[in-house]
């Protein structure tokens, strides 16, 4: 999941001020780690612990405030009965990245990445925003071929994985729906030819640069068996202990 998380903090300067080409510091000192990563953490402790997802976000949010979450989901933050409000966002697509590299069966990885999205993104698409981005993921590091994962996400969940980079670019705005985001954030790693180049053109598409880049940095990450040492590196430097530490005892459990 460390692929997801440094996707989203080299995406973060752009969020807002969006690029459209590849040719950028990957690093750079104004670069943070978002909601996308404190929630990603936070998947990841909630399937170490069996503990209840609701809680456990609720948890890290509160924790770690101001990092840019939605207003709907920074209400449902300090709900004392916290239900879900039917969301389409990319937000349970952001932080599924977890449940991609934990489950060795298709129906059972589909089920959790489900559980985690429901808790707050219970409508069909932001259901099927995890679903599509654990399933890559699935796939991914089980040697499957972009052809394969483009053939099934496509089928299985509709979403068009044809077009290019080259033909979204171009009309590409800020769109923080599933249905907006993910498959771009798919194709971004269809067309790419490492992980890097994968981040790079996930950015390059402008948008809501953070998320996308984070859920492309995870299929990446799972599709090319690891990221670069040297941006891994760099990548950890922007996080706190606590996240390391999960990072750490996540792999030693599913590796």
């Amino acid at each position: 999941m460390l692929g997801a998380m440094i996707g989203d903090i080299v995406g973060s300067v752009y969020e807002w001020h969006n690029i459209k080409t590849r040719d950028f510091p990957l690093f750079s000192g104004r670069c943070f780690f978002t909601d996308d990563t404190v929630l990603t953490a936070a998947t990841a402790q909630a399937i170490m612990n069996g503990t209840n997802y609701s809680a456990v976000y609720q948890d890290f949010a509160r924790r770690y405030p101001g990092r840019g979450y939605g207003g709907n989901f920074g209400g449902w933050i300090w709900a004392e009965n916290p239900q879900p409000y039917n969301s389409w966002g990319n937000g349970s697509a952001m932080r599924v990245s977890p449940v991609g590299f934990v489950f060795n069966d298709i129906e059972a990885l589909l089920a959790e990445a489900k559980r985690s999205a429901e808790v707050t993104h219970n409508h069909p698409e932001g259901i099927k925003g995890a679903q599509s981005t654990a399933l890559a993921i699935f796939m991914g590091r089980q040697g499957a071929s972009k052809a394969e994962i483009r053939e099934e996400i496509s089928g299985r969940f509709g979403y068009s994985l044809d077009r290019t980079l080259d033909d979204i670019r171009p009309q590409y705005t800020f769109d923080v729906s599933c249905q907006g985001s993910v498959p771009e954030a798919i194709i971004a790693f269809l067309e790419s030819s490492d992980y890097e180049d994968a981040v790079r053109k996930a950015v390059s598409l402008g948008g809501d640069s953070d998320t996308i880049a984070c859920i492309t940095g995870g299929i990446a990450e799972a599709f090319y068996g690891g990221i670069p040492q040297e941006i891994a590196d760099q990548g950890r430097s922007y996080l706190p202990e606590e996240f390391i530490k999960i990072i750490e005892e996540f792999r030693e459990l599913y590796k």
